[in-house]
C-alpha cells in the first residue's frame, strides 16, 4: 500500500514512460462505458504503479486525456482504464469509443499519482459514476492489507455503472445506489455515513462535481486530512488570493532562463514560449502533469490537485493555472 508522509507530498518510486501500446477492449457497463486493457506489443513489462495512479492517452497532437488505472497493480504486463462516453465530450471519450477498437495502437504516458492511498485501518470509499475507476485498486489494496472498509457507489442507473460484476465478491461491504431504482437517495446514504467522524478512518472520493462538493461539505466536521479527493473537472476558481500579482517574473533555475509572466499568459505558456522544456496535459489544474518544485517565492495556487495543507507548504505548484503572490518565483525547471 502506498503511503504519504505527513511532512510532504509523496514522490513516486516508479518510473514514468512514454510508449505505444496495443488495445484490448470490452464493455463494462451496457450504457456507454468501455474498459481498455493496454499492453506493450513486444510483451515487455510496463512500469509498476500504485492505487490512485493515472496515465495520459496521447490521442492526437492536441488531444491528451487522463484516465485512472483500474486494473491489478501486480500485473506488470498490462494497464487497464475505464472510459465513459460523455455526451458533452470535448473529443477525448468520443475518440476512445469510436477509434480505439480491438487491436488499435495508442501512445500513453505515465504512470503518475496525485491520489495516493494513505495507510489506515479503516476507509470509506465513495464513487459516483466513472469515479469508480481509481477506487477499484484502492479497495483491492485495503482488502489485501486487512483494513476495514466500505464503498458507497452511486449512479444515474445500473446500466451506466461500470465494474458491478467485480464488486460482487465484496458482498455487503459495497452499497450500490442507482437513482432509477433505489428507495434511498444517494445523498441520504452519504449523510448517514459521514454525519459523525469515525475514529482512524480516511474517506476517499471520486466522481462528478456535485458529489465532490457534498462530500467536502459533510467532511468539514472530520479531522484534517481525513478526506482525499480526485476530480475529473476543475473546481470553480475562487477570486485570486490577496496579494496575487497580475505580472511577475519566473526564474527557471535548471534552464538558466528568466521570463516575465503577463496577466494574459500562464506560467506554463510563458516558459514554453521561452524554450523551456515543460510538460503539461489538461491545462486546467486537475491532472498534475505540470507540477514543479518551487525553490523561492510564494505561489498563488489555483489548481484542483493540492489540498489546503499542501498549498500552504508552497513547495510545489501547477504551472498551467497557478500564479504568484511574490514578484519573483524560482522554479525547478
Amino acid at each position: 500500500m502506498t503511503t504519504t508522509e505527513e511532512s510532504g507530498r509523496a514522490r513516486p518510486a516508479y518510473r514514468e514512460v512514454e510508449v505505444d501500446v496495443v488495445v484490448r477492449r470490452r464493455e463494462v457497463a451496457s450504457d456507454g462505458v468501455v474498459a481498455l486493457t493496454l499492453a506493450d506489443p513486444t510483451g515487455a513489462d510496463l512500469p509498476e504503479w500504485a492505487a490512485g495512479s493515472h496515465i495520459d492517452l496521447l490521442l492526437e497532437p492536441k488531444l491528451v486525456r487522463q484516465y485512472s488505472l483500474c486494473g491489478d497493480t501486480a500485473n506488470s504486463g498490462e494497464w487497464r482504464i475505464g472510459v465513459l462516453l460523455d455526451p458533452e465530450s470535448r473529443g477525448g471519450s468520443k475518440f476512445v469509443h469510436e477509434k480505439l477498437q480491438e487491436g488499435a495502437n495508442v501512445r500513453v504516458r505515465g504512470p503518475r499519482n496525485h491520489f495516493p492511498l494513505v495507510g489506515s485501518p479503516k476507509y470509506v470509499f465513495i464513487a459516483g459514476g466513472i469515479g469508480i475507476t481509481p477506487i477499484l485498486p484502492m479497495i483491492a489494496a485495503a482488502q489485501a492489507a486487512g483494513a476495514d472498509w466500505r464503498l458507497l457507489y452511486g449512479g444515474r442507473k445500473r446500466s451506466t455503472m461500470a465494474f458491478l460484476d467485480e464488486l460482487e465478491r465484496y458482498g455487503d461491504r459495497v452499497t450500490i445506489s442507482a437513482a432509477d431504482e433505489s428507495d434511498t437517495p444517494f445523498r441520504t446514504e452519504l449523510e448517514s455515513v459521514l454525519s459523525e467522524p469515525a475514529d482512524r478512518t480516511l474517506v476517499y472520493c471520486c466522481g462528478p462535481e456535485g458529489l465532490m462538493e457534498a462530500v467536502e461539505d459533510a467532511c468539514k466536521i472530520w479531522p484534517d486530512d481525513s478526506l482525499h479527493v480526485e476530480r475529473f473537472s476543475a473546481k470553480a476558481l475562487a477570486e485570486p488570493s490577496p496579494g496575487a500579482l497580475e505580472t511577475f517574473e519566473v526564474e527557471c533555475q535548471r534552464s538558466g532562463v528568466t521570463v516575465t509572466v503577463p496577466a494574459d499568459k500562464s506560467v506554463f505558456e510563458a516558459c514554453e514560449e521561452a524554450g523551456v522544456d515543460v510538460l503539461g496535459s489538461c491545462m486546467e489544474g486537475i491532472c498534475g502533469t505540470c507540477e514543479c518544485d518551487v525553490l523561492e517565492g510564494e505561489p498563488d495556487h489555483r489548481d484542483s490537485v493540492l489540498n489546503d495543507a499542501e498549498k500552504a507548504r508552497n513547495d510545489v505548484m501547477m504551472i498551467c493555472v497557478s500564479r504568484s503572490r511574490s514578484e519573483r518565483l524560482v522554479l525547478d525547471l
